[in-house]
């Protein structure tokens, strides 16, 4: 294959990183599998036009992408819309779609994984047009963000510092908002704390990540109203991996979830694929299914699930 990697050294692990010696192990790992990489290192800043560049040039069949959350997701939206690979280096806190595609979490190693690595297509999702490989959600985990954002850190460590402060923030502040959702022929008005919708659903792993991309659809999960007791107790089960028995949280899946939000707020965000983003009203989230193609190492499972969108 013909692949053109873009690296964030602004992202994570690569702050640290001897990245003429990475790009050197990159060519080295691909070019010995009969491929040819093309290797740049740039700003945070100029992720997102380099790999636009990349994708566009002329012969190129996939997209090497390395850097956190935020830049890998950016990169599969990239990847989807141009019709080529995505090969992921997790070099992020968190690397949530690294974990669900089962890939080598050290940035050395992923690079000989993705080397021998095989084509294979995965689901993608999105919301009112934008693409998301995690999840979008409101309430709790953008207030989380927000208090996040507000804070200084500049490593990976105080990265976690201060999200544990943020979420004892929003323990004993969570928001309360009304939300009107249709899914698979439900329509409910509700109050809630929070929304989630993921690209397919959560695996029982405390750090809330799909253990499978090739089911074909969302899982859209509700939380009740919480107090501050609630709010620990749901943190509680999700550690234990058991957010679904959470009695004040409802899941289902479906293949679009409609959401509106029937009380106008100038302050109202959304988390996509950890970046907090203003929201609107309305918001449309489907899955496309089998219409992104990753690099693996480890083929996907892919097993039948019922859809019958019943609350767990």
């Amino acid at each position: 294959m013909n692949l053109f990697a873009v690296f964030n050294r602004d992202g994570g692990t690569f702050r640290t990183t001897d990245m003429d010696a990475y790009c050197a192990r990159a060519v080295e790992a691909f070019e010995a599998q009969g491929h040819q990489i093309e290797c740049h290192v740039v700003s945070g800043d100029q992720v997102v036009a380099t790999m636009e560049k990349g994708a566009a040039a002329s012969g190129v069949e996939g997209l090497v992408a390395g850097g956190g959350d935020g830049t890998i997701s950016a990169a599969a939206g990239i990847a989807w819309k141009s019709g080529i690979a995505l090969g992921v280096v997790p070099a992020g806190t968190m690397n949530l779609f690294a974990r669900s595609l089962k890939l080598p979490l050290d940035i050395w190693q992923v690079l000989d994984a993705l080397a021998v690595a095989t084509p294979e297509n995965i689901d993608i999702a999105s919301a009112n047009g934008r693409s998301f490989v995690h999840q979008f959600s409101a309430g709790m985990h953008a207030r989380l963000v927000r208090y996040r954002n507000s804070m200084t850190f500049a490593s990976r460590l105080g990265k976690i510092r201060a999200s544990t402060r943020a979420a004892i923030g929003v323990m004993f502040n969570p928001p309360e908002f009304e939300v009107e959702f249709k899914a698979e022929g439900k329509v409910g008005h509700r109050k809630v704390s929070a929304i989630s919708v993921s690209n397919n659903e959560f695996g029982p792993d405390p750090l809330m990540y799909a253990d499978s991309l090739t089911r074909g659809h969302l899982g859209f999960y509700i939380a009740d109203p919480l107090k501050p007791a609630g709010v620990a107790k749901l943190a509680f089960d999700i550690l234990r991996g058991r957010l679904k028995e959470n009695p004040s949280v409802t899941a289902m899946t479906a293949t679009e979830v409609e959401l509106h939000f029937p009380r106008e707020r100038h302050d109202i965000r959304c988390v996509i694929d950890g970046e907090l983003l203003p929201m609107d009203r309305d918001v449309l989230l489907k899955v496309h299914a089998g219409e992104l193609k990753v690099l693996v190492n480890e083929p996907q499972q892919r097993e039948e699930v019922e859809q019958d969108g019943s609350g767990i």
